[in-house]
């Protein structure tokens, strides 16, 4: 049996508008029962988190259950999932309690592959700490970046090392779990930015071996909503600014203010969307967008164990499924003239930049989007990294897969951009 593509796309009501979404590195479009799951929350009664009232328990089911779904999809602690904003919040809020720690003559590195909200806040908190930012390279023929250019800029001065798990410009890979083993000899701490990663992998940070890691549940079907995993232990060791009758505890003492329990119900909701996304034989009941099946009512160890598995299950089918498609674009993207693809190092997301000899990639956009297709042009904040591949600001033309992308999406899009290419070149953009 094969992915059930079209059953997971009558799931997402948004899709009815007919787009051809291929905007997923920016962001997913939300499945219903994650709509529903926001809706519910709010029409129940909500309050500061407690025990007493029934919104006061409402409250606290909801931080409860997406800490621990949080847990599941990234192998982690729930004691160690904090909630933010963003991931860029929660980065800028981290850099500067860890800057608290530095003394002048300190080393950060960070790497020119990385999007900007995992190198600005590293190199303003240096910056402040009198620390020394150091800038691992990648290659820019292959887009690949190795443990080698890590070790590079390694040094017993170092303090910690901000690296992305995959790419949101290329679809880049880096070997995180060999890195962090070098960061880790070196005495410095990993931070890795798994915000596309997290999209397109299972993950599991104690493999991997990331200190911290941050994700973002919009990425994945979810709400907008930034997440921060450490291991409790590490977590307690820091202390960061917050109001002075604000909880000591962690991980509440890193959240600032209420958090959004309706988003947190939308996240809960999403990894459990995302347990249906499978191979038809391995659902369990109700196709997608049901609630993933538990021992029991649900609760207890097991139940947990089995959302993991089913998770692992489907980020394997999600990874054939959109494998599949990223080599028919692969191959027939190169096909059309003048299409270079910088996307080129052998373990990537499904996510691919190309330029348009001749052609503003910001014209492909408009005309794709004048076709109802949605293939966004530019750097998207990973300006050091367009940098370094001679695209200067300006970047290219990107195209992500998610998965509801089918082959209906990628014949529109070879189509427009077929026909884009045969327009009278312009100025190269």
């Amino acid at each position: 049996m094969t992915y059930d593509v079209t059953a997971l796309r009558a799931r997402i009501p948004a899709l009815a508008a007919g787009t051809a979404h291929f905007d997923g590195p920016g962001g997913t479009q939300m499945p219903l029962p994650v709509i529903e799951a926001i809706a519910a929350a709010l029409s129940r009664p909500l309050s500061i988190r407690g025990d007493g009232l029934p919104g006061e328990r409402n409250a606290e089911a909801l931080v409860v259950g997406a800490r621990q779904a949080m847990a599941d999809l990234l192998a982690a602690d729930p004691a160690g999932i904090v909630f933010g904003r963003s991931a860029t919040q929660l980065t800028y809020d981290l850099s500067r309690t860890l800057a608290a720690t530095w003394s002048p003559g300190d080393e950060v590195v960070v790497t020119r592959l990385d999007h900007d909200a995992n190198i600005r806040p590293w190199v303003q908190a240096a910056e402040r700490a009198d620390c020394t930012v150091r800038r691992a390279d990648f290659d820019p023929a292959t887009g690949e970046l190795t443990a080698d250019h890590i070790r590079a800029v390694l040094s017993d001065r170092t303090r910690l090392v901000a690296v992305t798990a995959a790419s949101n410009l290329l679809g880049t890979i880096p070997p995180i779990a060999e890195i962090a083993r070098l960061t880790h000899e070196a005495g410095a701490l990993l931070h890795v930015d798994g915000v596309h990663y997290a999209a397109h992998a299972s993950v599991d940070i104690g493999a991997l071996g990331a200190d911290f890691f941050v994700c973002s549940p919009y990425k994945f079907l979810g709400p907008h909503l930034g997440v921060l995993a450490a291991a409790p232990d590490l977590l307690a060791t820091l202390h960061p600014d917050k109001l002075l009758p604000s909880t000591d505890q962690t991980p509440e003492r890193f959240e600032l203010g209420t958090l959004p329990y309706e988003f947190l119900a939308g996240a809960t909701a999403a990894v459990n969307f995302l347990t249906t996304i499978q191979p038809l034989r391995h659902l369990r009941s109700g196709g997608p967008g049901a609630e993933p099946r538990r021992d029991g009512k649900g609760k207890g160890r097991r139940g947990r164990e089995n959302r993991r598995e089913q998770l692992i299950a489907a980020f394997e089918a999600i990874d054939q499924h959109e494998s599949t498609l990223r080599t028919r674009l692969e191959t027939e993207l190169t096909a059309l003239p003048g299409v270079t693809l910088h996307s080129r190092a052998p373990h990537r997301t499904p996510t691919l930049l190309l330029t348009l000899d001749g052609h503003s990639t910001t014209d492909a956009y408009r005309h794709l989007a004048d076709r109802n297709i949605h293939a966004p042009s530019g750097s998207f904040y990973a300006l050091e990294a367009s940098r370094h591949l001679g695209l200067g600001d300006t970047g290219g033309l990107r195209i992500g897969l998610a998965p509801y992308t089918d082959d209906e999406d990628v014949d529109r899009l070879l189509t427009g951009l077929s026909d884009f290419l045969k327009r009278r070149p312009h100025a190269h953009g």
